[in-house]
């Protein structure tokens, strides 16, 4: 006899989705989480789910429907292993932030004053303060009012597996001991393996060097399970890393600084590259370029803009991570650098912007030119998540080589393979992870649901 018709592993914002999808769907939910809070990544990102043809677009005149998304996504990532599931989720993109929004009162607007990485035009929907975690407030408040109970500090050890199908967990703790939780389907929403050394040293050696910053529930081991079950794993490599994140501070250095104009030098003062490859592709080029810390460097025109949109930018301002320059030659002497080195970097910059293009083959210029006074902050490059997992079918079920699914068990977020490409930092867009946690836990939710209670 089963305790509950869907067990979700993970409290991120893929779990809480999931859960919320299956309640809607009339099954009873659980949710265990092994932290002793919910939100995982989704609580450290900006909380911006993409959308495609959202009634919010419309009402900004903004053209936009699941075709172009695709493409976006598609030309961002290059050929991986789930471009299907791209494709799907893309065509479910808007549905589900208007079903969070609608069904359950989660806030999300619109960002229309810039596009961001990967999408031709604004598709992104935020919190208001652009927080994660004001995301997963709503979620948990959502969940508790539909009553849906989340049991913190509950890990689970292990799937229970019976006659082939997955039947429930075992659940063991240091504070709890040792129980089985049964149910018809289990979903797996534990989120990626970034915070597993090895599995990255494995799976995703080029980052291997970069510094952490993720959630530290995400260890690897749900993707584990489903290998151990015969499933197959699609874009194992990819990841999304974080080419600035503030040092010492650890919150990121918001990406709407270089694309408004800011470049990033390193510790002689010179370029490292086109930084329109986007916060996650250009992780790995100042990972390989130099030694930390490296600079985002900007002028108050920018600072003040993104200051004015962006409420951690603002946190980190308060915090003084942010330093204003008045000359190239002040700027230099915090960095270190020869201050020959850090003007002929800025003079070259702005000619460039005057010729529309630089010599790494930069064209988007935003701002610029950069104009005295300028602004910088020292910063580190990141790992935040991994994005390969388990490969799944349209309904989030692992699948096997021969085509057939594991009964019962359902991957969502960073547990599945996701669409950013198959390996590396450079084929994710902005949102794609919370776009594959929340609406891989919409359809899994919805699937598993179903499937349980009728």
């Amino acid at each position: 006899m089963n305790d509950v018709d869907v067990i979700v592993v993970g409290a991120g914002g893929g779990g809480l989705a999931a859960a919320l999808a299956a309640h809607d769907a009339g099954a009873s939910v659980a949710v265990l989480e092994k932290l002793d809070r919910p939100g995982g990544n989704t609580g450290l990102s900006t909380g911006s789910i993409p959308g495609a043809g959202t009634r919010w677009q419309k009402d900004a005149g903004i053209d936009d429907d699941p075709g172009r998304f695709a493409d976006d996504l598609l030309r961002q990532s290059g050929p991986h292993e789930a471009e299907e599931l791209t494709r799907l989720l893309a065509r479910v993109s808007a549905p589900v932030v208007e079903w969070l929004v609608d069904r359950h009162g989660v806030e999300l607007l619109l960002i229309t004053d810039y596009k961001h990485v990967g999408h031709s035009v604004p598709r992104l929907h935020a919190p208001a303060a652009r927080k994660g975690q004001v995301l997963v407030d709503d979620l948990v408040r959502a969940c508790g009012d539909a009553g849906i109970e989340i049991v913190l500090n509950n890990p689970v050890a292990s799937l229970i597996v019976e006659g082939g199908a997955v039947r429930g967990v075992r659940v063991d703790g240091d504070r709890i001991g040792s129980y089985d939780l049964r149910a018809d389907a289990v979903v797996l929403a534990a989120n990626g393996y970034a915070a597993n050394p090895e599995l990255v040293r494995a799976w995703a050696p080029d980052i291997a060097g970069a510094t952490y910053f993720g959630g530290h529930g995400s260890t690897g081991e749900a993707i584990e399970w489903g290998i151990a079950l015969g499933a197959r794993t699609g874009n194992l490599g990819a990841y999304q890393g974080y080419a600035a994140v503030a040092y010492p501070h650890g919150s990121i250095v918001s990406w709407t600084t270089v694309e408004m104009g800011g470049v990033m030098l390193d510790r002689d003062g010179r370029r490292l590259g086109d930084e329109t490859l986007g916060y996650s592709g250009f992780a790995e080029t100042v990972l390989r370029g130099t030694e930390p810390p490296a600079y985002v460097v900007f002028d108050t025109r920018i600072r003040d803009y993104v200051a004015a949109h962006e409420e951690e930018f603002r946190d980190l301002l308060e915090a003084g991570g942010v330093r204003e320059f008045a000359t190239a030659d002040a700027l230099a002497e915090w960095i270190g650098a020869p201050a020959g080195n850090v003007r002929s970097t800025l003079d070259d910059y702005q000619s460039s912007v005057a010729a529309g293009r630089d010599a790494f083959g930069r064209s988007a210029f935003g701002m610029a030119p950069l104009t005295p006074p300028y602004v910088a902050c020292r910063s580190t490059p990141g790992l935040f998540h991994t994005q390969g997992g388990l490969a799944v079918d349209g309904d989030t079920r692992p699948t096997r080589e021969d085509g057939s699914v594991v009964p019962g068990l359902y991957a969502v977020g960073g547990v599945a393979a996701g669409i950013s490409g198959r390996s590396g930092g450079r084929g994710y867009s902005s949102g794609s992870g919370l776009l594959a946690a929340v609406g891989l836990g919409y359809l899994a939710g919805t699937a598993a649901g179903a499937a349980a209670a009728g």
